[in-house]
């Protein structure tokens, strides 16, 4: 069997679990529990191999753990940022999980075990609080403690079957593909409220080949940021798409969201990036921003949501913030994009790119959406505009567009892209493809006219245009009706005319030698 073929597989047989198991609960609620319990065997399974150290005559289920030693638990949570005793492993609690009638109190207590283990640690932050979500004492499980022990067990016996390999081998990208997997099944299937937080993968892709465009062993960045970074899946990408050696100090995020917080968290470790290699803040990225210490960045990628509200000029004391005062005019209350937007700027190194997925309306609108837009184009910060396909996010048929950022262009021209006929048609999705991909980053990097497709405009063409940066503005569309020879039509009318003219004289004849005349 293929890998691709495994992966498919794979995922089927995930969903079923997810599906089929949690029989009258809401699909949306019960993911927390599906999804944190497969993150319960993969840090087992991880924790696991690390005691054994390859050391295949040890089997970390039957140490006895008297004989664990305080040394070998800091230096456990010291490298891995937490500790797991052999009794608390995945593994032990499956094999007694059908007929332990104490399981659902159990299991919270191993959560609350695991989370406690790395207090008065570098890694406390980074572990706190990840289990908050998977409340196995809770009544969403079943009205009763059997109900939800039932269901428990379940979803515990059913995860343990997943052949997920090797683990030194391929897990670590298994699990993460199956988690990720499961995410985006749940925002599909939950509409707005779960597609609000993840972007699709073939998005995600593309989002983290543009910062990271040009970028090789020898031209490396910094640390990639994501200021409302949902589930965590643009960060993740730029792991994906390119070897660790590029990215030197981690993954930085920051999620207003308590439930999608907890899962970036999880899914960083799920993905094998160490507690010391990410930082993943709680917060109002706008209002109460975390990671002011660690900017600048050279990498930025952002799905932020689109016109949402905020106190913009009620609070007068952000006109003076660092990140919005160089506009001179904050976003509107009503429309907080162009914050998003700033914020994201203010945190950019002076080599670094940003991408950020954005609503059309931002780039045409006036008023202080206008002013800053000025802003950005006469500061020669605005590098590109990509306008997308319609239909490419969970939950909205909207076409969006991406805005690219740099501080170090060589041209005050911008490039702005017709992609919106780069994509495949799927079932309930349109997908951009690894060639819809590859254009677009080819004409990033050429930066070169494009019939229909891309046009670099000078900036003084942008400021006869008031500002405007729709991409419609400046990229003719192609017109696909047919088209029409005016001197073959006149020639066929003609013709017709001819033919209709000699019919009417033969009836007419007809007519006269039948006698009907009279």
């Amino acid at each position: 069997m293929s890998e691709q073929a495994q992966r498919q597989e794979l995922h089927r047989k995930i969903w079923s679990i997810a599906d089929d198991v949690r029989g009258a609960v809401d699909g949306w609620d019960f993911k927390q529990y599906v999804l944190g319990i497969l993150f319960y065997r993969f840090i087992s399974e991880n924790f696991k191999a690390y005691i054994e150290g390859g050391d295949e005559s040890i089997q970390y289920e039957d140490v006895p753990e008297d004989l664990i030693t305080k040394e070998v638990r800091e230096d456990a949570i010291k490298t891995k940022g937490y500790f797991i005793m052999p009794h608390q492993l995945f593994s032990s609690v499956v094999k007694t999980a059908k007929d332990n009638k104490n399981l659902n109190t159990e299991l919270k207590e191993i959560f609350d075990a695991i989370e406690a283990s790395a207090v008065g640690y570098d890694s406390e932050h980074d572990i706190k609080g990840l289990f908050a979500d998977v409340d196995t004492t809770s009544n969403r499980l079943g009205s009763t403690v059997i109900d939800r022990n039932q269901r428990l067990s379940k979803i515990l016996k059913k995860i343990a079957e997943l052949d997920f390999g090797q683990f030194e081998d391929s897990s670590i990208d298994l699990f993460g593909d199956a988690y990720e997997y499961l995410i985006s099944k749940y925002a599909s299937n939950a509409g707005k409220s779960g597609g609000e937080f993840f972007t699709p993968q073939n998005v995600s892709r593309l989002l983290a080949r543009i910062v990271m465009l040009g970028k090789d062993e020898k031209n490396k960045i910094n640390k990639i940021y994501d200021p409302a970074c949902g589930s965590g899946s643009l960060l993740l990408q730029a792991k994906k798409q390119f070897t660790e050696h590029i990215i030197e100090d981690g993954f930085y995020g920051q999620e207003i969201n308590m439930t999608t917080y907890n899962l970036a968290r999880m899914n960083m470790f799920l993905h094998n990036i160490n507690y010391d290699k990410f930082s993943i803040e709680r917060g109002d990225t706008l209002l109460d921003p975390k990671h002011s210490d660690d900017k600048p960045f050279d990498a930025i990628v952002s799905n932020p949501p689109y016109s949402i509200k905020w106190i913009g000029k009620d609070d007068p004391t952000l006109i003076n913030d660092d990140r919005f005062a160089p506009a001179g005019v904050l976003a509107p209350k009503s429309k907080a994009d162009f914050a998003f937007i700033m914020h994201s700027l203010s945190y950019l190194s002076n080599k670094g790119r940003a991408a950020i997925v954005t609503f059309p309306g931002i780039f045409y609108r006036g008023g202080a959406e206008k002013k800053i837009r000025k802003y950005l184009v006469e500061a020669n910060f605005v590098e590109a505009v990509i306008q997308l396909p319609d239909n490419l996010f969970f939950g909205t048929s909207i076409a969006t567009c991406i805005l690219i950022l740099a501080k170090n262009k060589p041209t005050t021209d911008i490039l702005f892209i017709d992609a919106s006929q780069q994509f495949k048609k799927e079932t309930n999705n349109n997908v951009l493809t690894e060639e819809n991909i590859e254009k677009i980053l080819a004409s990033i990097a050429n930066k070169e006219n494009e019939d229909y497709f891309a046009k670099l405009v000078p900036q003084e063409k942008i400021a006869e245009e008031e500002y405007n940066l729709s991409v419609s503005t400046y990229v003719e569309k192609e017109d696909t009706r047919e088209k029409i020879d005016i001197k073959v039509l006149n020639q066929e009318i003609a013709t017709t005319v001819q033919k209709i003219d000699t019919l009417r004289a033969e009836i007419d004849k007809i007519v006269e030698e039948l006698g009907y005349d009279d």
